[in-house]
């Protein structure tokens, strides 16, 4: 994880501590999962002029949405949410973080392009690990590793699908920036708190599987954090397709969003105390017993729920397109169809529709999709991912569905599954930073 490691550092690495090199101090075992990253330090100053680190971490879907602040800093929730980490081999945020004695300022970069590194949320989560580290190292006799707390640092972070556009995008972007920080700054404590503070939903995409945010009753939020429900492989039939309608920009942000539904939405606060404590007994519950039909009809209840808090809020906020409605049509006709659900929408801030289903149940969906909305000109593009089998279908399916199709209101599919929390890319060519601490050029 250490840009250009030595074979004396490879060895750290790999075993987690090392004995004096050359005269160097004996390093301290890195972070769970990391190795000896601390030896980075130890040596930096005369052997390795950038300490570089790159992680990946997961984009989740939330089943039990979370939708409003009780605190806006600190980023607290007014409810608990529930839900589904995504497989990084379809959906996923790639960050470096690299820290140097010649960088003269922190900066960012985006998808290939420099942002505005003082945003609030960002500063909020580099303040934190920060903290954290400097309490880390007091805690220690040694602290030759302090030096590194005085250092600035680059990122850079890319994801693998559309930003913004309803696909949590920020959530596995400020998971894998608290991730990835809190190895090259030796940070080892719960990071909660700190990929909250960019984005509330981040801490459920520090684990795989199902997670719980528990909402936390504290005023400083240190009970407000992510907790896995069952691990990613606890339910290996559950497959996800993700619908992409629009990878646009959504016109009303998620913070701006549900700081109005706060503030004019009785229906909002209604939901919050009166029914998303019983739906998260009860998710959990479903997700602990592979209950698919309880899953699903809960998912798609709370997702209808979570819009009319939208519609209550005043001006109100639309996040659903008239393809969403759509599709919200076509899981019913289908489930109707065959007498019980065997698929479950739901719909986070954006048109993109997040669908569940059983491993047996995709191909025969997949289909009805292709049927009511027919790919335009990318048919061999239309679903990425997972491979589906093609299958025909039924004339009686057709009739059922009863649909006028709308060519290309679907753009593509992704067929996904249930994965795991992030992780540390130990190969130091994946870093999206050079030698010289900025992006490498494109490929």
């Amino acid at each position: 994880a250490v840009a250009g490691p030595t074979a004396d550092w490879a060895a750290c690495e790999t075993e987690g501590s090392c004995e004096p090199i050359a005269g160097r101090a004996r390093c301290e075992p890195g972070p769970a999962g990391g190795g000896g990253l601390n030896c980075g330090f130890l040596a930096m100053a005369s052997e390795k002029p950038v300490v570089a680190v790159t992680c990946t971490a997961p984009v989740n879907i939330a089943v039990i949405k979370y939708w409003g602040k009780r605190d806006e800093d600190l980023v607290l929730p007014i409810n608990s949410s529930l839900s589904v980490t995504l497989h990084q081999d379809q959906l996923k945020t790639t960050t470096t973080a690299a820290i140097s004695k010649d960088f003269t300022e922190d900066r960012i970069w985006l998808n290939g392009r420099e942002e505005d590194v003082g945003q609030p949320r960002l500063q909020a989560c580099l303040r934190e690990i920060r903290r954290l580290a400097r309490k880390r190292r007091s805690a220690g006799d040694e602290d030759p590793v302090a030096l590194g707390l005085s250092y600035k640092v680059h990122i850079a972070s890319v994801n693998n699908f559309p930003t913004a556009a309803g696909l949590a995008s920020s959530a596995a972007g400020y998971a894998c920036l608290a991730y990835t920080l809190a190895r090259v700054y030796g940070v080892e404590s719960d990071l909660s708190e700190v990929a909250r503070r960019g984005s509330g939903s981040a801490c459920r995409s520090l684990y795989g599987g199902f997670v719980e945010w528990q909402m936390g009753e504290r005023a400083d939020g240190k009970d407000s954090i992510a907790r896995q429900v069952a691990p990613e492989s606890h339910w290996p039939e559950l497959r996800v397709l993700i619908l992409v309608v629009s990878a646009e920009k959504k016109l009303t942000g998620s913070t701006a969003g549900m700081q109005t539904s706060v503030e004019t939405s009785p229906l909002l606060r209604f939901r919050a105390e009166a029914v998303v404590p019983a739906r998260m007994a009860e998710m959990t519950r479903c997700v602990q017993e592979r209950d698919f039909p309880g899953f699903a009809q809960l998912t798609m209840k709370d997702s209808n729920q979570f819009h009319a808090t939208c519609l209550d809020t005043f001006p109100p906020i639309s996040y659903l397109s008239d393809t969403s409605r759509r599709i919200m049509h076509l899981v019913h006709r289908f489930n109707a169809h065959h007498g019980q659900t065997e698929v479950a929408y739901t719909f986070d801030a954006g048109p993109n529709a997040v669908v569940f289903a059983l491993r047996d149940t995709v191909p025969e969906f997949v289909a009805a999709v292709r049927h009511c909305f027919p790919p335009e000109s990318n048919g061999d593009k239309f679903l990425k991912g997972l491979p589906v089998p093609p299958v025909p279908l039924s004339d009686e399916l057709k009739a059922a569905l009863d649909v006028d199709p709308t060519p290309g209101g679907i753009k593509y599919i992704i067929a996904t599954q249930v994965g795991p929390g992030p992780q540390i890319l130990e190969d130091p060519h994946a870093h999206l930073l050079g030698p010289d601490g900025l992006p490498k050029p494109a490929a």
